[in-house]
């Protein structure tokens, strides 16, 4: 056979791939239902109308914990009550672990997943669910990888094994290594004993022991003191399903083999889709891949010569040397790349093509192990990602570069699964500060991880995962849950107007990471970080741009339509890829190098041919002699001034501000920025945007008003308290919506003090006055209450100001504090004056909520002259509560069952500071 050339299989994927853009666009116009037009199609009004109150699609949605399973449907219905209530779009079915043993007295029962009693709860759930409005997505598994009882052993996730046997001069024969059930010997070899760190020690292959042969003879020349004989064994990863739910137990499946994975959609998918009946789940979801050591299947010897044109199994050793030489690094290449299409053509494709013809989505988090590719996304419908790491590299960044280059218009994120351990711990400021990190990297839909099932049985605060947060009504500051995820509601449906407008691509050198691969670690995503450093990001970001990134396959199907392409210390890449750099680059694309430019092909075969080719046309590109618009620097010190001679900064801050993001979306007439403080400081400065227009105004997330931004020249005023997020809208057109309160009311004049002499009542039962403002849990009685307390006072305003002039109630901006040691998850790092939500009520009327900085509310229209009432609904954490309590006791559980779960971040725990702290005051002018 022909060996084929990277280039070649390279080709043949892009052709693959650029096929299904259009095929995936016409199935998510068919399900997602999405209300997404273009500035040319929405006037500005209809916008912001729409802004204010957005489509129901746009709500976030939970991963809703079934443990055991062991559910109720009187409380399966009750919970879907709850998240439509608190403002919740939808939820995913994922049922885990059990919490709680078989009880004959009261009848609590953990039924096996796939039970008739489990499929007919999921039957029950999608019916209500499409009465309630709420939109049904379903795991296609119990835990995760996929994998469980219906996966034999030769079905399991594979790796690739080596033993030795060592060898002396009086050895003729050695004994064949026991091989367990699913595993096979792939190849034998002798060596040198310090092959694996001697480039010129050659291991040479011998034949393969017969069938149920127990020792092979060696020749004289094999045998010999210092030499060593080489097994390489096609073997299991052993690993199990995590998380399994009782009745899911057992190996996860090869990812690389179409029949295990068509098994999987036989045994579990095909009777959990079933179950839903004719009211079909929104989406079918695979969490992301974490099929830990992956790096084989048994076919892949003959996959691999059918793909890469030679034979594998001769390289076997060079799999293995510690120093591998660039002949040892191209065969690594080849085994990753292959790896890549495996899980491409049998887990992904498989999967997406089962979903449609079921008439749902798959949605997946494609990244991790085994080594999915950048483009592997474009082979879903739906794309998901996680972690909010804007600033270096990232998983969720990975998904929507993926979107954004493929034309997905909505990318998905798993929110929130580290946010402020332990479980209950979390507040709805933790909540909006990790959320806007995922805005900022192209998130436009949540998933939050997640809800917990949990029974009236369970007490307060309930069920919880082992090491998430917990986003259910057990939270006492769920009083304030629909206002959090109206926030989040409003900025998902602005970031999905008009189209992605980042300026600057960096190309992913996936073909460097597959030739880093090593038997244990062959994961592209794991090895990013190695090039994609939080230096480079942040280099990027700090010049005033946002970035997507974009690999090979992307090049090839869609082209480069950036202004900027970065090459980050980019070592392979094919001479294909190349010529379309240097296409892109004559037609003005700008290309900046950093660290070195391509010097090598990536593959085996013809390598040094087509190295070669590289180098002369990348000394050409680079050179003295081309148009000017490749530029290489030495390092990621150097970028920013690179890219912004290259191009102007799309948002350019009076004096730096790295803390500060943004995103940005164009309309034909319009352009939506998306700006977030993530520090815990005030932000005042003046911002320049590079697509200036002379209209400028405010769309505020919390409320969906619309007001001028204040503007000189060509500059905006920017005022962010800590945390605080906006969305600005510049356009052609007249102002729309109001002036803006510091325009208004200048610097602001305290009218009356509240700080003191509250009335102040507790949901146990205690009642009584605080003089001056005090945590609950100073107060022996309430030192363990976790819940709502209400706040009440009167007081006289003896003239309201004047007209058009606001009156703002202020609680304060807060302190901010240390980031603690060795904590888990993302933590907004304020004391606040509120711990943690109020709701407030001023002369019997809602005024609005309080659960992020600034902390002031306008209640100009509310207030009367003479005697007022305000009454404010406090709420903490459950926190409190379980530091008052025994923690549970899993030892008969995990005698059952097995150790399945580790309660995390439990112990030591205290209460914390509850209710206002600080001063309130009301507060003439200012600004809010």
């Amino acid at each position: 056979m022909k060996p084929k050339s990277h280039d070649t299989n390279l080709r043949a994927k892009i052709r693959y791939m650029a096929l299904w853009p259009a095929v995936l666009a016409c199935a998510v116009m068919l399900h997602a239902q999405t209300h997404n037009e273009s500035g040319a199609q929405t006037g500005l009004q209809s916008l912001m109308a729409t802004f204010k109150s957005p489509p129901n699609d746009a709500k976030p949605m939970v991963r809703w914990w079934w443990f055991g399973p062991a559910v109720t449907k009187p409380e399966l219905l009750r919970e879907l009550q709850q998240m439509k209530q608190g403002g919740i779009g939808g939820f995913e079915i994922q049922p885990v672990y059990p919490l709680a043993l078989d009880d004959p007295q009261t009848g609590f029962h953990n039924f096996k997943f796939l039970s008739p009693e489990f499929l007919d709860d999921v039957h029950f759930v999608a019916q209500q669910a499409h009465a309630l409005g709420l939109r049904a997505n379903l795991t296609l598994a119990s835990g995760w990888p996929y994998g469980g009882p219906h996966t034999p052993v030769t079905d399991a996730s594979c790796d690739i094994k080596l033993e030795t046997t060592p060898l002396s001069t009086s050895t003729d024969s050695v004994a064949v290594p026991f091989l367990e059930h699913g595993e096979s010997l792939i190849a034998v070899f002798t060596a040198s004993s310090d092959w694996q760190d001697n480039s010129d020690a050659q291991p040479r292959m011998l034949p393969l022991p017969a069938s149920g042969a127990t020792r092979i003879t060696l020749s004289a020349k094999s045998a010999g003191e210092g030499n060593v004989v080489l097994w390489f064994i096609s073997s299991r990863t052993g690993q199990q399903v995590k998380r399994a739910a009782y009745g899911a137990e057992g190996f996860v499946l090869d990812h690389l083999s179409h029949q295990a994975v068509a098994n999987h959609l036989k045994y579990v998918a095909d009777p959990e889709i079933a179950a839903f009946g004719n009211d079909l789940p929104y989406s079918v979801f695979s969490d992301s891949l974490e099929v830990f050591g992956a790096d084989w299947t048994p076919d892949l010897p003959q996959e691999f010569r059918q793909m890469r044109g030679y034979d594998l199994i001769p390289h076997l050793p060079e799999l293995f040397t510690h120093d591998p030489s660039n002949q040892a690094m191209e065969f690594r290449h080849d085994w990753g790349l292959t790896l890549t299409q495996l899980v491409d053509k049998n887990y992904l494709e498989q999967i997406n093509a089962w979903a449609l013809a079921h008439h749902t989505l798959f949605r997946s988090q494609s990244y991790g192990f085994p080594p999915v590719s950048l483009s592997s996304n474009a082979l879903v419908s739906l794309i998901e990602g996680e972690g909010p790491q804007w600033r270096r590299f990232s998983f969720m960044r990975w998904a929507s570069s993926a979107s954004h280059v493929y034309g997905h218009n909505i990318t998905s994120s798993e929110t929130w699964t580290w946010l402020h351990s332990p479980p209950f711990r979390a507040t709805p400021l933790d909540m909006k500060n990790e959320a806007d990190d995922f805005f900022l990297e192209g998130s436009n839909q949540f998933m939050a991880h997640g809800w917990p099932y949990s029974p009236p049985s369970a007490g307060e605060p309930g069920w919880n995962f082992y090491a998430a947060g917990a986003f259910n009504a057990h939270n006492p500051w769920w009083i304030v849950m629909p206002d959090v995820m109206r926030y989040m509601q409003r900025i998902s449906w602005a970031l999905r107007q008009g189209q992605p407008d980042n300026n600057v691509a960096v190309y992913l050198p996936e073909e460097d990471a597959w030739a880093n691969f090593r038997p244990g670690l062959a994961s592209i995503t794991a090895l990013m970080p190695r090039w994609i450093t939080p230096a480079f990001t942040q280099a990027i970001e700090e010049s005033g741009h946002n970035l997507d990134y974009i690999d090979a396959a992307a090049i090839a199907a869609r082209g480069i339509h950036y202004p900027v392409l970065i090459l980050p210390n980019v070592d392979r890449i094919s001479p294909a890829t190349l010529k379309l750099i240097q296409g892109y680059v004559t037609h003005g694309g700008k290309v900046i190098a950093v660290g070195q430019i391509p010097s090598q092909a990536p593959g085996y075969e013809n390598h040094a041919q087509q190295s070669a080719e590289v180098a002369a046309e990348a000394r050409a590109l680079f050179g003295s002699g081309s148009n000017g618009n490749a530029r290489l620097v030495p390092d990621a010190e150097a970028l920013g001034e690179a890219i912004n001679t290259a191009i102007p900064p799309d948002v350019h801050f009076a004096q730096p501000e790295p803390l500060v993001g943004f995103i940005h979306r164009k309309l034909s007439n319009a352009d939506i920025y998306f700006i977030a403080n993530t520090s815990n400081q005030p932000v005042s400065t003046e911002a320049t945007f590079h697509d200036a227009r002379p209209t400028a105004e405010w769309l505020n997330p919390d409320t969906g008003a619309v007001t001028h931004a204040a503007m000189h020249d060509s500059e905006i005023e920017l005022n962010l308290a800590p945390y605080e997020a906006r969305i600005l809208l510049l356009h052609d057109g007249a102002a729309i919506g109001a002036p803006t309160l510091a325009e208004a009311g200048g610097a602001g004049n305290v009218l009356v003090d509240l700080s003191r002499n509250w009335q102040v009542r507790f949901n146990n039962g205690v009642d009584e006055k605080m003089p001056a403002l005090a945590s609950w849990t100073d107060n022996p009685k309430t030192l363990y209450y976790s819940g709502i307390a209400t706040y009440n006072r009167t007081f006289d305003l003896s003239q309201k100001p004047a007209s058009g002039l606001p009156v703002l109630l202020d609680f304060g901006q807060g302190t901010p504090i240390e980031n603690p040691p060795h904590h888990m998850g993302t933590q907004a790092l304020l004391d606040p004056p509120i711990h943690v939500a109020a709701v407030v009520y001023v002369n019997g009327q809602r005024a609005g909520s309080l659960w992020h900085p600034p902390y002031k509310l306008d209640v100009t229209s509310l207030l009367k002259q003479g005697s007022n009432t305000i009454e404010l609904r406090v709420a903490n954490t459950a926190i409190n509560e379980r530091a008052g309590e025994a923690l549970p006791n899993y030892r008969l559980l995990w005698a059952l069952y097995g150790r399945r779960f580790e309660p995390q971040d439990m112990n030591h725990l205290k209460p914390l500071a509850s209710g206002l702290l600080g001063t309130v005051q009301l507060v003439a002018g200012g600004e809010q």
